[in-house]
């Protein structure tokens, strides 16, 4: 078995998908279907059950994957040790961040590191907040971003921003033009939201308990899993939302969304590290980038 087929393999039992797998580690549904039917065929094993387009882990597969992503871990600590020994000119940084962090805050700053230390190969991994923290726990991840704190005792976290959290709707709906909503408005509304364990709905929940409301009081009409697909149900007229400033700022200044005056929340950016985990200097350099600061989504 090589590494190559051990990343394949926890990419795709991760995402539970050998399409959307391959396109998050940049090969070939081919290749990584290849990848698979290699491993199980060498020990003869069934690592995935085919179910019609849909793939799940066997038993074995999910003995498997604690070991695949410990010894992904092993390799990737012994490439760092030897990157840093060579500075910050050569070597690997991997982050994985949140969707809305990835999409809308963190690449401002991949794009300055990468200016700034070209030798330094960057990944950066997609996903909800849940799998974030555990990729940065069980040693995928260098740096993992999320929104909100995480309790968790082998993570450290840090605030590197701070977000708003806002009420959207379609432009022609009357709450858009509330300067707040009430308990009321809360509770009447149909909601499309992001799916549980995204850092986005989280927030909301909190928001909701923070007034008193508790997530069966809602009319959830949709669950959706991504902000871009959440904003263009809410666009056409499926319901409100509670997303970012960041992520509803291009539909607001469009025109196409629209946000009553107050924020419904606020809330933080975080970035988690390993507690027991050295700090690489490529890790140092990338932190080094990012200053606490606030995003204003009232700004012209």
């Amino acid at each position: 078995m090589t590494l190559e087929q051990l990343r394949i393999f926890v990419a795709v039992a991760e995402r539970q998908h050998v399409t959307r797998a391959a396109e998050a580690i940049n090969i070939t549904q081919s290749a990584a279907s290849a990848a698979i039917a290699a491993l199980e065929g060498r020990y003869g094993v069934a690592l995935f059950d085919r179910i019609g387009r849909r793939i799940a882990l066997t038993k074995a597969g999910e003995e498997f994957l604690p070991e695949a992503r410990a010894v992904l871990a092993r390799a990737t600590a012994a490439e760092r040790t030897l990157a840093d020994l060579a500075g910050v000119k050569r070597g690997a940084l991997t982050l994985y961040a949140s969707q809305t962090i990835t999409n809308y805050w963190l690449p401002q700053f991949i794009a300055r590191f990468r200016a700034l230390y070209p030798g330094i190969t960057l990944n950066v991994v997609a996903g909800n907040t849940q799998q974030v923290a555990a990729a940065t726990r069980e040693g995928l991840a260098d740096l993992g971003f999320v929104e909100g704190a995480i309790d968790d005792p082998q993570l450290t976290s840090e605030v590197v921003a701070t977000d708003e959290m806002i009420a959207v709707f379609a432009k022609a709906d009357p709450l858009a033009r509330k300067s707040k909503l009430s308990i009321a408005d809360l509770k009447k509304t149909r909601w499309v939201l992001r799916e549980p364990g995204s850092g986005t709905r989280a927030e909301f929940k909190l928001a909701l308990q923070r007034l008193g409301i508790a997530p069966t009081d809602l009319d959830i009409a949709l669950e959706l899993p991504s902000n871009e697909a959440v904003l263009a149900a809410v666009a056409a007229g499926a319901g409100g939302t509670v997303v970012s400033a960041l992520v509803a700022d291009a539909g607001l200044r469009l025109g196409e969304l629209a946000t009553p005056k107050e924020p419904l929340s606020e809330r933080t950016f975080q970035v988690l590290r390993h507690r027991e985990r050295h700090i690489s200097r490529a890790e140092a350099a990338f932190l080094a980038l990012l200053p606490h600061r606030k995003y204003d989504p009232h700004r012209p």
